[in-house]
C-alpha cells in the first residue's frame, strides 16, 4: 500500500514527456520554499494498492511515470513493488524525486526501491540555491542521476538528456 495524495496525468514537469506522476503523503525534510508543504503529513490522502495504481499507469500506453510527493523513499517498500509491476508489465521508464541524497540511499532500507529506479532526482531543495532555469529540478544542490548507471558504476553519473 502507498499512500497517495493524488496522480497527475499527462504532466511534463516531473521528467521528460508525458509522465504520470504519482504523488505520494510524508516528508521529512520540510524544505524552506517547498512548493508541496501539504505532502509533508504522512497522514494526508489516501492509500492505494498496487493493482489500483497499475490500472491509472496503463490507461496511458505513452506516458513514463514518475514517483514524487512528500517523499517516496519514506514509503520504499511500496514503491518498489509497484516499480517492479510497472517493470514486470510496461516498458515505460521510472523518475523518482527525493530529498535523500544518492549516497546515502544505496546503504539503507530504500536500495530496492532506488533499483528498480532509472533517474533520481536526488537532495533537498535549498531556497537559496533556487534557480529557475533547471532542468526538472528547483535548486542547483539537486541531481539528475542514471540510477543504473551509477550503480553499475559504483559512482553517480549524471543524467543526460537524449534528443
Amino acid at each position: 500500500m502507498i499512500r497517495v495524495l493524488s496522480i497527475i496525468e499527462d504532466t511534463m514537469v516531473d521528467g521528460p514527456g508525458f509522465r504520470t506522476s504519482i504523488y505520494c503523503a510524508g516528508c521529512r525534510h520540510r524544505c524552506a520554499g517547498c512548493h508541496n508543504p501539504q505532502s509533508w503529513d504522512f497522514d494526508g490522502g489516501r492509500e492505494m494498492n498496487t493493482e489500483d495504481i497499475m490500472r491509472v499507469i496503463e490507461a496511458d500506453p505513452y506516458a513514463n511515470v514518475t514517483f514524487s510527493g512528500g517523499d517516496p523513499m519514506y514509503q520504499a517498500a511500496g514503491f518498489a513493488e509497484l516499480a517492479r509491476e510497472i517493470h514486470r508489465r510496461t516498458n515505460k521508464d521510472i523518475w523518482c524525486f527525493t530529498g535523500f541524497r544518492f549516497e546515502n540511499l544505496i546503504q539503507e532500507d530504500q536500495r530496492e526501491l532506488l533499483e528498480q529506479i532509472d533517474v533520481l532526482v536526488d537532495g533537498p531543495y535549498v531556497e537559496s540555491l533556487r534557480d529557475t532555469d533547471l532542468l526538472f529540478r528547483g535548486s542547483s544542490n539537486q541531481r539528475l542521476i542514471d540510477v543504473q548507471a551509477s550503480l553499475y558504476a559504483g559512482e553517480v553519473i549524471l543524467w543526460q538528456q537524449k534528443c
